[in-house]
């Protein structure tokens, strides 16, 4: 068969439906997760799906309400301490809200008065003088039983003067066996505005450096501060009880029920008999929750070393739900409705192996025919611990047929693998898979291949968090040796993916993200690699504003064939509204070339905004994008939804 034979033919094959252009996608999924307990009300743009009423406002006896003010004496020329003191005084912060009662309003001034002067400090200011006025009448002056009842509501006068700021004086730092610590080292410097909340975080940082160097008993047993009210400054002595060096002993665990209780504890990676670090009592923890078993998990170390010299290691865990199952439905207005369901147990033989079964059908309304609609089902099982504490063994199977725009697929997978942390921040991955797919692409109809694929991935991960990242960075770096076994065909699949996340302002209302991704496929030309296998970019996760998988070369009839390498960037700007709103104005680009080089290839760029709704699991996404080089067989816009951020 000639290859113009083999197109035509494929072109017939897949029918006219697969030629059809996309000038919108869009998808709405509802997930309901069901478990032996209770419901909750589950609310979705501030819509409550179910779920009882809400709970009834408390009711406050003999409610009075007032009025407060707050004057600041002096300069405060961008408004800081102002706020300082807004933020810590309940009377400010409250004021809408009555009190129950003369005394209610009393014990909040008398809170205030408390906290408005730790706001001084916080700010240098040891000379400072705070007054509170109750309907004209000093705070110190009112009795307990003063009755403002009269005058409601009630005016509040809250007076400060901050007096002059302090700065540091002399700081002497020195444990009981004469030592001296580097004051500078510690975030205390001599001329530094002399914040109360300074002298506090080096005496935590003392006693954490004190504890990485197997001091578990380390503590500040000694404070002396001075203020010099004449020259404005404070001078510090800080006094270290280090305490003995220990190492860790036995670890006992407290609340489990079905996980059995010495896995718990191998799996903490806190050997008895290593020297103390509170840092490996914090991975040990991270390492537990990670396990998806516990809905709390607390390691920490005992308060007093055992009768051998050493630090016992506590655990108390309380276990959730091991069984899960779930339904969904999506629908999108291109490929139609579909249908989803899960059943998993996180705890399968004791050791938090988990076990899930799914399966999928879409493609429903949209076709009458059955090769053309999409369906997976798939057994996922894993096993954490099988080689220590920082591994996991994974293994699927999974039967699916897919049917987007560059072919056809019905394949039959299995593969394992294992997962090994190198640090809380690095990971690394190998396995063996094996699949058996029928295609129908652009140069083949009905081939049916067999590959054998050995994946290795190292991933750096220092996001703060995977679903809505506002800082730090991914890398993940792929090699995939893989073998054709029916056509003879040996490649290796090279791919690098980059994200960094920056917050532009303290409230991180404002986070700036980007990311580019690059990949080569060496070692066979284009219509030996499965199709599958190939690159494709375009659609809400690659360049927006373009057809899915539409970037990059095409055969005669228009269809897609993917490529032997790839490059995307994408640049984001996520701004909070509210709490829970956002936008985010886009820009992606990208090509695919047939080459491994990346050449003959036109580069695709997209732009567009996304409007954001942050939920428990994660944020809602929903995002509009035009092609910025339309093509002829590109659409006008695209509409893209999902969960999560777009990388």
């Amino acid at each position: 068969m000639t290859m113009r034979e083999a197109q035509d033919k494929t072109s017939k094959a897949r029918g006219p439906s697969r030629l059809r252009r996309l000038t919108a996608v869009l998808g709405l999924s509802l997930m309901v997760a069901l478990s032996s307990a209770p419901v909750s009300a589950f609310e979705i743009f501030g819509f409550k799906l179910f779920g009882g009423d809400e709970p009834a406002e408390i009711e406050i006896a003999d409610p009075l309400s007032y009025t407060v003010t707050l004057e600041v004496e002096g300069v405060d020329p961008d408004g800081e301490l102002r706020a300082d003191l807004e933020a810590a005084s309940q009377l400010v912060r409250s004021a809408e809200d009555p009190v129950p009662g003369s005394i209610g309003l009393i014990q909040r001034a008398n809170g205030d008065f408390e906290q408005l002067v730790a706001a001084l400090y916080e700010n240098g200011r040891y000379a400072g003088e705070v007054r509170i006025l109750l309907n004209g009448r000093p705070l110190a002056d009112l009795p307990p039983d003063a009755d403002l009842k009269a005058a409601e509501p009630v005016p509040v006068r809250i007076l400060v003067n901050p007096g002059k700021a302090f700065r540091f004086g002399d700081i002497v730092i020195r444990d009981t066996d004469g030592q001296d610590y580097v004051a500078g080292a510690q975030g205390l410097s001599s001329g530094e505005l002399a914040r109360s909340t300074a002298i506090l975080d080096a005496e935590a940082a003392l006693v954490r450096e004190l504890g990485k160097t197997g001091h578990p008993f380390a503590e500040v047993s000694g404070r002396d501060i001075v203020a010099d009210h004449a020259r404005g400054v404070l001078d510090v002595s800080l006094l270290i009880e280090a305490g003995p060096v220990a190492p860790f002993g036995s670890t006992a665990v407290e609340g489990a029920e079905s996980v059995d209780s010495a896995f718990i504890a191998r799996m903490t990676g806190v050997p008895e008999g290593k020297q103390y670090d509170p840092e490996a009592l914090a991975a040990a923890e991270k390492r537990l929750r990670a396990l998806d078993v516990f809905s709390s998990v607390t390691v920490r170390g005992a308060d007093s070393l055992s009768a051998d010299g050493a630090v016992p290691v506590q655990v108390t865990v309380s276990e959730r739900k091991h069984r899960f199952l779930g339904v969904g439905a999506t629908y999108s207005s291109t490929d139609g409705g579909g249908m989803e369901a899960y059943w998993g147990h996180r705890n399968l033989f004791g050791r938090a192996e988990k076990l899930r079964i799914e399966g999928s059908l879409g493609s429903l309304g949209a076709t009458s025919e059955a090769n053309d609609l999409t369906y997976r089902g798939a057994v996922l099982f894993e096993k954490p611990g099988v080689l220590g504490p920082a591994s996991k063994f994974t293994s699927r199977f999974k039967i699916e047929q897919e049917n987007p725009n560059a072919f056809r697929r019905f394949s039959v997978e299995g593969g394992v693998g294992i997962t090994y942390e190198l640090t809380e921040t690095r990971t690394v991955s190998a396995g063996v898979d094996v699949e058996y797919a029928r295609l129908t692409d652009a140069f083949n109809v009905d081939l049916q291949t067999i590959t054998v694929a050995l994946p290795l991935e190292y991933v750096r991960d220092t996001r703060d968090n995977a679903l809505n990242p506002t800082t730090g960075t991914r890398l993940a770096l792929l090699i995939e040796p893989a073998h054709e076994i029916n056509a003879g065909a040996t490649f290796v699949k090279l791919r690098a993916d980059a994200s960094a996340y920056r917050a532009l302002d303290a409230q991180k209302r404002f986070v700036a993200a980007g990311r580019v991704a690059a990949g080569s496929i060496y070692g066979a030309d284009l219509a030996s690699i499965p199709a599958n296998r190939r690159f494709y970019a375009g659609g809400g996760g690659s360049v927006r504003g373009y057809g899915y998988q539409d970037i990059g070369p095409v055969n005669a009839a228009g269809n897609p064939t993917g490529g032997r390498s790839v490059l995307e960037a994408s640049a984001e700007l996520r701004i909070g509204l509210t709490e829970t709103i956002g936008i985010v104005p886009f820009i992606d680009a990208g090509l695919v070339s047939a080459s491994e080089d990346f050449s003959n290839a036109e580069f695709k760029a997209g732009a567009g905004v996304g409007l954001r709704y942050r939920t428990p699991f994660g944020p809602l996404r929903i995002d509009v994008a035009v092609p910025l080089n339309k093509g002829p067989r590109d659409p006008d816009y695209g509409i893209y939804a999902g969960i999560g951020q777009a990388f």
